[in-house]
């Protein structure tokens, strides 16, 4: 997947940098039109980046206590889906403002490893956790575009978006909180068909608040799940979209 993302980006600085002669140019006046709509569809790779409690004492069911130190990781990218529509309003000849909604399916894959117990192997004890994410994003941004050249024109974009999490809420582990606010900035380029105009993007999403629901381990029914909620204070998700626009 890293190698995909990166083959396309190159592909992207090649579009922006390449085109040695004057071309017809499909549609010519697409961009001179206030208002463009759409559709988007593609792929991301949801994380999310945990701030650990480190050691913490545990009270157990008995009334004796004793320290454990768990950590959690999200180990592995999960490779979700993404649609959407696209509202694209002419600001000036370089500057748009968009607006995509877009719906995110995804997921995160969380391993907790606990420091003071080992498995009759010897090993760490783990334990596991698959978070499934279902987001809708109502991002908000600033698209600086290039000049055009035959028919490329390559662009920056940056700008915010408010994500609604639409999963429930469930005894897993972590839950997230329903609401979260992401910085997004990333680069495409506007490829002009005959016909529509095709237009892929690489966007990075970090959050910019603390993500998790706090308040989760006390909703726990399995008391030997709370040390491992309790285990992390906080967590920023983020997202890495690839999208393909077409207006």
């Amino acid at each position: 997947m890293k190698r995909t993302l990166l083959m396309l980006t190159l592909c992207l600085i090649v579009l922006m940098t390449t085109a040695q002669e004057r071309k017809v140019q499909n549609k010519p006046y697409t961009d001179l039109r206030p208002l463009h709509l759409g559709i988007l569809v593609g792929m991301n790779l949801q994380d999310i980046e945990l701030e650990n409690v480190g050691p913490q004492t545990i009270t157990m069911e008995d009334g004796t206590t004793k320290t454990q130190t768990i950590v959690c990781d999200a180990d592995k990218w999960n490779a979700g889906f993404s649609v959407g529509v696209l509202a694209d309003l002419r600001l000036s000849q370089h500057l748009n403002l968009r607006l995509t909604p877009t719906m995110h399916f995804g997921a995160k894959h969380l391993t907790f490893y606990n420091m003071t117990e080992l498995t009759p192997e010897g090993r760490l004890l783990e334990m596991t956790q698959d978070m499934k994410s279902t987001y809708i994003s109502f991002p908000v941004g600033l698209k600086f575009s290039a000049e055009r050249w035959n028919n490329y024109r390559p662009y920056i974009i940056a700008g915010v978006s408010q994500l609604v999490n639409l999963t429930s809420k469930n005894q897993d582990f972590l839950q997230l909180k329903r609401t979260d606010t992401m910085l997004e900035i990333g680069l495409g380029c506007d490829l002009y068909l005959p016909f529509f105009k095709l237009i892929p993007e690489l966007k990075f999403c970090y959050s910019l608040t603390n993500a998790l629901d706090t308040s989760h381990a006390n909703e726990l029914q399995d008391t030997n799940k709370r040390m491992y909620a309790n285990a992390v204070k906080s967590g920023q998700t983020k997202m890495i979209v690839l999208t393909f626009y077409f207006e």
